[in-house]
């Protein structure tokens, strides 16, 4: 885990904001190791972060109280365990993306009809496409900005959609929702089952206070997934998006945490 939400509960206890965290690894103990980012950026293949013109990035130790240091190590600790956890529900399985789903979500995405109302995923979409999808999707995770889960049929054990939480932003609690189903697993009920424990897993663990999702207007199954858990239609962007050469437009809908209803329970 990055230091990335370091540098947000850095910047929410009125430290300048142009300061922010860099990593917890070479940390003086009841300290946290800052860099100027005005001065410094990370090297393409991944070394360690200097000014170009200058050289090494300045350093700062700052004295952070014990307990918040506390605070700070049990919340990294904790968003590392829960992406390794499952989610299971009465008839599915709710496990998180790895790179040995990418044939597994080209297969099924590939799908003309899975593209047809999704707006973010393309058709054709090829074997690079899906290590691309599962790739971005784990870097989002490992960032502490996103929540992916692939969705599995309880009894066969058979993969058959995908439900995420993406652009997770911790400073005003909130995120998007996104999700597709297999062709093979459409009409059964599976994605509402499967996105109350998602709503759940940001409210209550997450401390979410709102969840926004976007479909096509032509997408009636996903306005009656959403609507069945408490979304609200906010407004319709009118040909947000371009699909098959045709502007789209588009429902914004999103569930606040005080209008959420905990139906669903969960089984960790």
């Amino acid at each position: 885990m990055d230091g990335s939400y370091v540098g947000r509960m850095l910047n929410s206890t009125t430290l300048a904001p142009d300061i922010v965290a860099a990593t917890m690894e070479d940390a003086v103990p009841g300290h946290v190791t800052l860099l100027d980012h005005r001065c410094c950026g990370r090297s393409r293949g991944g070394g360690s972060l200097r000014n170009s013109a200058t050289g090494p990035a300045t350093r700062a130790l700052v004295p952070v109280p014990r307990l918040l240091m506390l605070k700070w190590s049990l919340r990294l600790r904790w968003e590392r365990d829960m992406v390794a956890a499952e989610i299971a529900t009465e008839r599915l399985i709710l496990r998180p993306l790895s790179l040995r789903d990418c044939a597994l979500i080209q297969a099924a995405a590939r799908r003309r009809e899975v593209a047809d109302t999704m707006i973010s995923v393309p058709h054709p979409f090829s074997a690079g496409d899906a290590e691309r999808y599962v790739r971005t999707r784990l870097g989002q995770m490992r960032r502490g900005r996103g929540v992916a889960l692939c969705i599995w049929t309880r009894t066969e054990r058979a993969f058959c959609g995908f439900v995420e939480l993406r652009a997770i932003d911790h400073e005003h609690a909130l995120a998007e929702l996104s999700f597709w189903l297999a062709v093979d697993a459409w009409g059964l009920g599976y994605m509402s089952e499967a996105i109350g424990p998602v709503l759940r897993l940001s409210f209550q663990e997450l401390g979410l206070n709102r969840i926004h999702a976007y479909h096509m207007v032509r997408n009636p199954a996903s306005r009656r997934v959403l609507a069945g858990h408490g979304f609200r239609v906010e407004g319709v962007l009118r040909e947000r998006v371009r699909k098959w050469g045709v502007f789209e437009d588009v429902v914004l809908q999103a569930l606040l945490r005080t209008d959420w209803r905990d139906g669903d329970s969960i089984e960790r």
